[in-house]
C-alpha cells in the first residue's frame, strides 16, 4: 500500500479542527475557514527507510496536519499555535485516540507559556512597529490577533486554563481591525497586557515543567496499538 500524505491526513486523522478568526469569535463575512489537525502515521511506516512526514500541508486549502509525535512535542514545548489548536471550540473529527489526546491538554501546559507567547507577541509587536515606520499604519488585521493572543495569554496565566474564544472582547478588537483605534491606543493596550501577563506569571497557578512523562505514556501506548492493528504496509510511502 502507498500511504501519500494526501492519504495520511484523509484516512489516518485523529483530530482535526477549525481554528484563526472562526475559533476565537472574530469571524466575519469574509474570513477564511482555517483547518488544522493531527494525523497518526502507521507505525510500520517508520520501520523503512523512508519515514512518513512530520506535517502536511492540505489536501485542502487552508489545512495544516501535524503527525501526532511531532504535536506533543511542540505542545510539550509551549508553542502557541499548537496549544491553541488543542483548544479550539470547533472540533470537526475526532476519534478515540484524538479524544484521548485532548484529555491530555492539561498536561501540555506550564509556566514556560508566558516565554513563549511572550517571545512571539514581541516579534510580532516589532514588525507592526516596523509597518508602522514605513506605511504610517500597522495590518490591523495582524494587530488585533496579536492583541488577542497577548489577552489569552494573561488570562491562561490568571487561571490556569486557556480559552481562546475572545468572548465579550470581540466589538473592540474588531474595531482595531477596521482601524478605529489609533496605533498608539493599540500599543497602550498591548503594553498593559505585557504588564499583566508578567504579574500573573509570579502566581499563576500552571506547574514548572509539563507533564511529560504522561504524554509520552500516550504516545507510546498509541504507536504500539498501531503496530499490532493488521494493515498492509508492503510498500514504501510515496514521497
Amino acid at each position: 500500500m502507498r500511504l501519500t500524505p494526501g492519504t495520511l491526513v484523509r484516512d489516518h486523522t485523529v483530530y482535526s479542527c477549525v481554528m484563526g478568526s472562526r475559533a476565537f469569535g472574530l469571524a466575519t463575512e469574509a474570513s477564511d475557514t482555517d483547518r488544522r489537525g493531527v494525523f497518526l502515521a502507521p507505525t510500520p511506516l517508520f520501520w523503512g527507510f523512508g519515514k512518513p512526514p512530520t506535517h502536511v500541508e492540505g489536501p485542502a486549502d487552508e489545512q495544516f496536519s501535524w503527525e501526532l509525535e511531532r504535536f506533543c512535542e511542540l505542545a510539550l514545548a509551549a508553542n502557541p499555535n499548537i496549544l491553541e489548536c488543542l483548544h479550539s471550540p470547533i472540533v470537526e473529527h475526532i476519534d478515540a485516540t484524538g479524544r484521548e489526546l485532548l484529555s491530555l491538554r492539561d498536561a501540555f501546559l506550564s509556566r514556560a507559556v508566558h516565554r513563549t507567547f511572550s517571545r512571539y507577541a514581541l516579534s510580532q509587536r516589532a514588525k507592526l512597529a516596523a509597518d508602522v515606520r514605513q506605511h504610517g499604519a500597522p495590518r490591523w488585521k495582524h494587530a488585533m490577533h496579536l492583541l488577542r493572543l497577548m489577552a489569552a495569554c494573561r488570562d491562561l496565566l490568571r487561571t490556569g486554563e486557556l480559552v481562546i474564544d475572545v468572548g465579550d472582547a470581540r466589538e473592540r478588537l474588531l474595531a482595531v481591525r477596521r482601524g478605529e483605534l489609533t496605533w498608539q491606543e493599540s500599543e497602550r493596550w498591548m503594553s498593559r497586557l505585557a504588564e499583566e501577563a508578567e504579574e500573573a506569571a509570579a502566581r499563576t497557578p500552571l506547574p514548572s515543567e509539563p507533564d511529560r512523562a504522561r504524554v509520552e505514556d500516550f504516545l507510546f501506548r498509541v504507536r504500539r496499538e498501531s503496530a499490532l492493528r493488521p494493515g498492509p504496509y508492503d510498500e514504501v510511502m510515496e514521497r
